[in-house]
């Protein structure tokens, strides 16, 4: 069964983490059910597409009610295929919730221990990184492209996590839709990158299908590199959900050749009832 499931058709949930803990909100948009309308229809979230603000602003109060999470009590990024995480506190609820130029800057992931902040990343075929971690309450989520993948995004995320003091062994990672191997053409320079960084690892996240052309599995590719940062390979889920393949619940900048809307991972404590 795949660890991502349609709740509506605005949003897919991470279907264990939300029963084992209730008050946890985590997901990923589709692009269904939105105001937008023409290559960004429906449900589109970013900004800084070329979509109409307002529809995007609407877009983002129709999720906001059906997660029951204020979009005043949102954080969002300027996303650059860095790595860049930033650490959120309750003074940072708003940013980016509401406008693109007020969003965090140069900027692919966030993590926090604190309630009622629902941090958000944008996505149209890169790969959505989920991290909790039970004990502390830490969670966190980042952007990794190819760029964010081979730069080490998904280490950087468990580094922060252990200079907090707490334990790789104890993390838990959902790696969410993006595309898969079979829509992910790259090419040698690509490759050679990715090379670097698995060296050591038996089998390969690519398959060579011609002269210079590689599938590439950016989510292999990843829990690999979780797993040389210390995170438990059972500790990992990753969904089956293709952002390419299942046009009927995703945009896709590959397969829509750049010009479409962006899905949204999101993550979040509500605040605690007392």
């Amino acid at each position: 069964m795949d660890p991502f499931r349609l709740k509506e058709k605005e949003y897919f949930i991470i279907d264990d983490w939300v029963q084992k803990f209730p008050n946890l909100t985590v997901g990923f948009t589709t692009k269904n059910g939105g105001k937008s309308s023409g290559d960004y229809s429906s449900l589109n979230v970013g900004f800084h597409v070329n979509d109409v603000e307002q529809s995007v602003y609407e877009n983002r109060l129709l999720l906001a009610e059906k997660l029951d999470f204020p979009i005043q009590h949102w954080i969002g990024a300027q996303q650059t295929h860095e790595i860049t995480i930033k650490k959120i506190t309750a003074a940072d609820k708003g940013m980016g919730a509401n406008s693109y130029d007020n969003a965090f800057k140069q900027t692919d992931g966030f993590y926090t221990f604190e309630h009622g902040m629902l941090m958000t990343l944008l996505f149209a075929d890169c790969v959505p990184l989920y991290f909790l971690h039970p004990g502390s309450g830490a969670v966190g989520i980042a952007h990794a492209g190819w760029k964010g993948t081979v730069n080490g995004i998904a280490e950087e995320m468990v580094r922060a996590f252990k200079t907090e003091g707490l334990n790789s062994n104890d993390i838990f990672v959902a790696i969410g839709p993006c595309i898969c191997e079979n829509c992910y053409i790259v090419d040698d320079r690509v490759i050679k990158l990715v090379q670097n960084k698995l060296e050591d690892v038996d089998v390969k996240p690519y398959n060579l299908i011609s002269d210079h052309q590689y599938k590439l599995n950016l989510q292999q590719c990843n829990k690999e590199l979780l797993v040389k940062a210390g995170v438990q390979r059972e500790n990992i889920l990753i969904t089956n959900l293709c952002t390419s393949c299942h046009k009927e619940h995703f945009y896709s900048h590959r397969r829509d050749q750049g010009s479409t809307g962006r899905m949204m991972s999101f993550i979040g404590w509500k605040e605690a009832i007392l």
